[in-house]
């Protein structure tokens, strides 16, 4: 028994050491810390006791009654007071004695720090050790003996409610300097007055949680964030993993985001372009097929007024992500296809339309598809078309689409063009 002592102390003050050396982790989790606790129960003096001299076991009856603070929902401090009263079995010498209590002890939350929310949500353990004083007294209080101890014990919970806990517990109480035998009738020689009292008792109690927050401490899962940010980290890994543009390439290789379904793509997600004439092969077979002919002399004779209409019926436009004014990088192809017409068309000029999504001010959303007009103006005046052949028109919002639809939202966030 006296080897479990010596651990309960051993493990006393690693706790206490912890509790006073540890960083609490930074949360956003706010709970109560203090706890008022009252039980009741029994307890049997194992020694030092008189010869003919003794209870039953367990005997009547014990009343602790204490206050604790938790630091954290792992390490905490407690201060109680304890009443024990020892009477004599039916064949025992008649003795009646008292025996008074006052303790600080460091708490442990071993729930906590066995992770028992694995498995229950009410079901809870605390470790308990420190030292104190106390006195021994008979009926008639001929008997004052006063003594220094130490306690340590373990009390299990089981929540009732938020406020509410029910306790069962065990605890081990060693005196030193104890001069009078539990039962009174005798004094303990001087040479045995170190740890030489022993008493256990056993309560049944309950614990009330004071505070205005939800929880206290002996219930609260706080890992200092590290279950948000793990959840985060996984959430950024699934959208990596994810192929937002369904062109087979997950997104963290995708070096374009949004390319157009059934294009054909390299291992990154760029748009095959094998002729380096910056129209995606898929794209220039469509036109070719559908808006051009033969010349007789094997080159080919492209039919503008075809790839005119399809121009100005907004089959080629720029797109942009959401409050952006700057194209998103695949949507360069469409400026690249505008530049190309204006190139083989030199008397040709476009009006370059801005468009916007409802979502924001209508004022704002005018401005930005201003913006992205004119970015797109920049880029072609940068590859020296003459700016006179190109119009800026602000169309500002496109109540088009269901604004509600982010995926809708994303067609109208666009430049589109009209030849002239």
């Amino acid at each position: 028994m006296k080897k479990i002592i010596l651990t309960l102390v051993f493990a006393s003050a690693i706790t206490t050491l912890s509790a006073q050396t540890e960083k609490e982790k930074s949360t956003e989790i706010d709970f109560n810390k203090w706890s008022i606790e009252i039980a009741g129960g029994v307890n049997k003096p194992q020694e030092p006791m008189t010869p003919g001299y003794f209870t039953s076991t367990p005997s009547p009856f014990v009343v602790d009654l204490g206050v604790r603070y938790m630091f954290n929902n792992k390490f905490g401090l407690k201060a109680d007071v304890g009443y024990n009263s020892f009477q004599p079995k039916k064949e025992s010498i008649d003795f009646d004695t008292k025996y008074y209590r006052a303790n600080l002890q460091a708490v442990t939350n071993l729930g906590r720090v066995m992770n028992f929310e694995t498995w229950t949500n009410t079901i809870g353990l605390l470790g308990h050790a420190g030292f104190g004083y106390a006195q021994l007294r008979n009926e008639n209080d001929d008997i004052q003996d006063k003594m220094g101890n130490f306690i340590a014990g373990v009390t299990a919970q089981v929540k009732l409610t938020n406020r509410l806990a029910l306790t069962g517990d065990f605890t081990t109480i060693m005196n030193f300097s104890q001069s009078t035998a539990f039962d009174g009738a005798s004094l303990t020689p001087e040479a045995n007055r170190g740890f030489s009292g022993n008493l256990f008792t056993g309560t049944v109690g309950l614990t009330v949680y004071l505070g205005k927050n939800e929880k206290h401490a002996d219930w609260v899962i706080d890992n200092g964030n590290e279950i948000e940010e793990l959840r985060q980290k996984i959430a950024t890994i699934e959208n990596k993993m994810l192929d937002a543009d369904n062109d087979g390439v997950a997104n963290y290789l995708d070096q374009e985001e949004n390319t157009p379904a059934g294009t054909l793509v390299d291992t990154k997600g760029r748009s095959i372009d094998k002729n380096n004439n910056n129209v995606p092969d898929e794209t220039e077979a469509y036109i070719l097929k559908n808006y051009s002919g033969n010349n007789g002399d094997g080159s080919v004779v492209y039919d503008n007024e075809l790839i005119k209409s399809l121009i100005n019926g907004g089959y080629v436009a720029v797109y942009f992500d959401f409050d952006k004014s700057t194209p998103t990088n695949v949507s360069t192809e469409g400026t690249d296809f505008i530049l190309t017409y204006l190139r083989n068309n030199p008397s040709a000029s476009v009006d370059i339309i801005g468009h916007a999504d409802e979502l924001g001010r209508s004022d704002y959303n005018d401005k930005l598809s201003t913006s992205r007009a004119n970015n797109v103006k920049t880029t072609l005046v940068n590859a020296n078309i003459d700016a006179s052949r190109l119009n800026v028109v602000a169309a500002g919002e496109d109540t088009s689409v269901n604004k509600d639809s982010e995926n809708a939202r994303k067609l109208v966030r666009r430049v589109t063009f009209s030849v002239k």
